[in-house]
């Protein structure tokens, strides 16, 4: 067949499928490469310690916008993202390389800015700026940052551990960083419309930096760590409760029941939820760039579990022909749809 004048649009695979569709013929050659694409990291052995390796891009127009983005919080977002993917697999980062292509409407003094951002981001998560790359690009910005991290072999944690009867865990509160950015792009299109309008955004403050300044779970992590608990299965909540969930089911191949009473949202996103006429459950399976962690743990584990700040046991893993499922607090059993960030 002559493929040659064939074209298939990239949205009619999504991220992840293109990813595997563009991936699958690659073998890995090295036994130091225990884990490639497919997870939070990628795994290498270079004993005794096991290195932990995650990129992301952000690009201008897709992940942020710096009509209402500072610069600042910009470069610490940038870090905190990738950060993020390194505790999802039970390892420490160490180190990050960070590269940029920026157009000539940036100076000097807005880079210092963004990088000022980076710096507070490494002094906070204590790890090295070892490198990166600088470039120039007839539009916008766009910046690539990847971050290496450590642990012992027996300590990472992979989607695919997750077993039936394995309790469900979310961190912290989901929702509200969707909805502060509902909030930014409202007092964008009305300064658009009203150049003389100042944005009050003092009563959101919580909200708006959950968007703008994400936090990864480092605590969380040291936390596990002291009180001796293991995860079966982790990730990261960067593109939705439902859609990570779905992630750990379909590599551990299990199903899940997700109890809606178990999902931590905070009070002022709720609030802010219904303002916008928007559900807020739904806000916190979709909406996305929380950077909680969601994980799995053995029933055993969960008495360890009792004392530790800010972890909700939010369901179960079944098996896998109950498929993944949410009861509602009424009581309602739902197939559990999973709609967050479209990154094409």
């Amino acid at each position: 067949m002559d493929s040659t004048n064939k074209r298939t649009d990239v949205n009619s695979l999504g991220e992840f499928a293109l990813i595997d569709h563009l991936t699958h013929a690659f073998d890995n050659i090295h036994p130091s490469t225990i884990k490639g694409i497919g997870d939070d990291a990628a795994v290498l052995d270079y004993a005794p310690l096991c290195t932990v390796v995650s990129t992301d891009l952000l690009v201008e127009g897709i992940h942020f916008d710096l009509a209402y983005t500072p610069l600042k919080h910009l470069g610490y977002k940038s870090v905190v993202v990738n950060v993020s993917d390194i505790y999802a697999m039970n390892a420490t980062p160490k180190h990050i390389t960070v590269s940029i292509a920026i157009s000539n409407r940036y100076s000097v003094e807005a880079l210092e800015e963004l990088y000022a951002g980076i710096h507070a981001a490494c002094a906070e998560y204590q790890v090295d700026l070892i490198g990166g790359d600088t470039t120039s690009s007839p539009k916008g910005m766009t910046i690539s940052v990847t971050a290496i991290g450590q642990a012992e072999k027996s300590q990472l944690v992979y989607r695919n551990g997750a077993k039936p009867g394995d309790l469900i865990c979310i961190t912290g509160d989901l929702g509200a960083a969707y909805l502060g950015l509902q909030i930014l792009e409202r007092e964008k299109r009305i300064w658009a419309e009203h150049p003389g309008v100042q944005p009050d955004l003092q009563e959101q403050k919580y909200i708006i930096g959950r968007q703008l300044k994400p936090e990864a779970r480092k605590d969380v992590i040291e936390a596990l760590r002291r009180v001796g608990v293991k995860p079966t299965s982790m990730i990261d909540i960067s593109d939705g409760l439902a859609s990570e969930l779905f992630h750990i089911c379909r590599q551990s191949n299990t199903g899940a029941l997700l109890e809606e009473d178990g999902v931590p949202i905070h009070p002022e996103a709720q609030l802010m939820a219904l303002q916008f006429k928007l559900d807020p459950i739904t806000c916190a399976l979709s909406g996305g760039e929380d950077y909680e962690l969601l994980f799995t743990i053995a029933p055993s584990d969960a008495e360890k579990l009792k004392y530790l700040p800010e972890i909700y046991i939010a369901g179960e893993i079944l098996e896998p022909e109950h498929g993944v499922k949410l009861q509602t607090k009424g009581g309602n059993i739902h197939e559990l749809k999973a709609q967050g960030w479209q990154h094409f």
